[in-house]
């Protein structure tokens, strides 16, 4: 019996021996490519499917080779049984999180919790074995269209690879590279084979290359046509940004054409009228409005395009919530009053429009007071009725964040609202009471 153990234990050794000096047999694979190029080259070969096909897997295979072996969350232990010890280690940190890095000569895996995070392939057997492979799968199914459920499944295998290389991309911080891996996803999708692509995809990717222009201004132009394409297939993100991220892919190119700041107002405009509570879109646009710089028109030409879209559709309530974004932006405190009054009219339960109905109160007379420190005054009469005013405003405020509070209980901003409030106003009938009331509240919310 233990001759026997023995035996299996030296098997096992030889096992783990043999895993750890697992290689990327680069030759080997060039050598397939090779007989590939070879026989697409021949007549009779070259005209058959099966050598389309054939050729697709040998560049998936070229491709996904060198971190065949990884997924997310597998133990560290493991990756050396997989791949050896690394060629060296170092912490690092990406995107703000820290890792320990664990270097392969053809990846570099990230460590975290004992277990790999992310990694990125740092060197290719074929640089484009991807777009090689789809281009080759496309062929056969010209070729043959019989062969498509081959063909759906060499694609599928390669959208998943490609978004695979995005997805670590993103968690190592490189955009660019992730962008173009998820938009090379949308592509194998796209062949006659596949069908049914998934235009996120193309969001994501026109996502990252925003993301990336801030560094890099080429990526805009690049983003801008990602974006472009997921918006002509008639996709849009759950909050609209996609209306966003093209906004600052065009705008990030005015200095190379002004022309773009008006192709950023555009994409903004369509987005409000599809999207009139996203406050990205909102606030790109008062941007655009009031600087001065940009000049893309009047900002009530801003306010004439909401309202054109109440008198169509009067009862929407995302409609007049905007709106009273637009006025608040705008610094004209009446009207976005008067925009939320209408919100709440329409949904009186709706936390968010009472809330900000009382901030934008609360705003109101914050102004006021701003002015009074600021104005000379030649009586106390003419102080106190400022201030009487002003009070007045604040007053207006208290109904609405009470109401809030009744929708929404734990929402700590309104009960500080509430707090601030009552104790401005205290010496007013009835709001020591309301004070009382809602100071212990606070306290309590704050963990006092």
């Amino acid at each position: 019996m233990k001759k026997v153990f023995l035996t299996v234990l030296a098997v096992a050794l030889v096992a783990v021996t043999a895993v750890q000096a697992q290689k990327v047999n680069k030759s080997a694979l060039v050598s397939k490519i090779e007989k590939s190029d070879a026989d697409i080259a021949d007549a009779k070969k070259g005209a058959k499917a099966a050598t389309w096909i054939n050729r697709g897997k040998a560049f998936y295979e070229a491709a996904i080779e060198p971190t065949k072996s990884l997924f997310v969350n597998m133990d560290a232990a493991m990756l050396k049984l997989a791949v050896g010890e690394p060629a060296s280690t170092e912490s690092v940190t990406l995107v703000n999180v820290p890792y320990e890095a664990w270097v392969y000569p053809w990846f570099t895996a990230y460590i975290k919790d004992g277990k790999i995070a992310t990694w990125s392939q740092t060197q290719w057997v074929i640089e484009d074995a991807p777009a090689k492979a789809i281009e080759a799968y496309n062929k056969a199914y010209e070729m043959a269209p019989k062969t498509a459920d081959k063909v759906k499944e060499g694609l599928k295998q390669i959208s998943d690879f490609c978004s695979q290389v995005g997805n670590t991309g993103i968690d190592t911080g490189n955009y660019a590279d992730a962008a173009d891996a998820y938009a090379l996803a949308f592509e194998a999708q796209s062949s006659p084979a596949h069908g049914n692509p998934e235009p996120a995809l193309l969001y994501y990717a026109g996502y990252l290359r925003t993301v990336d222009g801030a560094a890099n201004p080429a990526s805009y132009v690049i983003g801008a046509d990602y974006l472009n394409k997921a918006l002509d297939l008639g996709y849009n993100d759950e909050e609209g940004n996609i209306y966003y991220y093209l906004f600052h892919c065009y705008y990030g190119q005015k200095d190379a054409d002004k022309a773009n700041v008006l192709k950023a107002k555009d994409a903004l405009v369509a987005g409000i009228k599809k999207f009139p509570k996203n406050e990205r879109i909102l606030d790109g646009l008062v941007q655009l409005y009031t600087n001065p710089e940009d000049s893309v028109g009047d900002p009530a030409d801003l306010v004439a395009l909401i309202d054109a879209a109440i008198e169509s559709n009067p009862e929407n309530v995302d409609l007049w919530f905007g709106r009273g974004r637009i006025f608040f932006a705008l610094k004209q405190y009446d009207e976005s009053i008067a925009s939320f009054q209408k919100v709440v009219e329409l949904k009186p339960e709706l936390f968010e429009g009472n809330y900000y109905l009382g901030v934008f109160y609360t705003i109101k007379a914050d102004e006021m007071n701003k002015v009074m420190n600021e104005k000379q005054y030649s009586s106390q009469a003419a102080y106190d009725a400022d201030l009487k005013a002003a009070n007045a405003v604040y007053m207006e405020a208290i109904p609405w964040f009470e109401k809030a509070h009744e929708l929404k209980a734990d929402d700590f901003n309104t009960l500080d609202m509430l707090k601030q409030l009552c104790f401005r106003l205290r010496d007013e009938p009835g709001i020591q009471e309301k004070y009382d009331k809602y100071f212990p509240l606070w306290k309590a919310a704050k963990g006092e």
